[in-house]
């Protein structure tokens, strides 16, 4: 154990692979082709999905940074909304969130 880490309320020590990223550039530089891979894969998905799938770290400030990724997505043409689905995120008690499937934008970038 480094002086810097604590340990969670259970006793383990968080997986690195989930910690918080420093800034939004470089958190998106990690997530990115992950959310591109998704959208060119040609299925439906959820942000969370993806995120949890491929355990993905954690935004500077989650509560605005995933958000504003997939609009990113979306207002750069990769994906577009497929429509609603339950949550299978823990902590949202299966509520609606919006689904999303890629572009052919999406499928020619995968493929560059």
């Amino acid at each position: 154990m480094t002086a810097s880490q604590q340990p969670l309320l259970d006793g383990t020590f968080p997986d690195p692979a989930q910690q918080q990223s420093a800034d939004y550039e470089t958190w998106l530089a990690v997530v990115w082709p992950h959310f591109i891979a998704a959208a060119a894969s040609g299925r439906t998905f959820t942000c969370y999905s993806i995120a949890d799938t491929n355990r993905l770290p954690d935004p500077p400030n989650p509560r605005a940074h995933w958000g504003r990724m997939i609009h990113q997505l979306r207002d750069d043409g990769y994906i577009r909304p497929a429509g609603w689905a339950c949550s299978d995120r823990p902590t949202t008690r299966h509520s609606g969130v919006r689904t999303w499937k890629g572009t052919a934008a999406a499928r020619r970038e995968a493929a560059a």
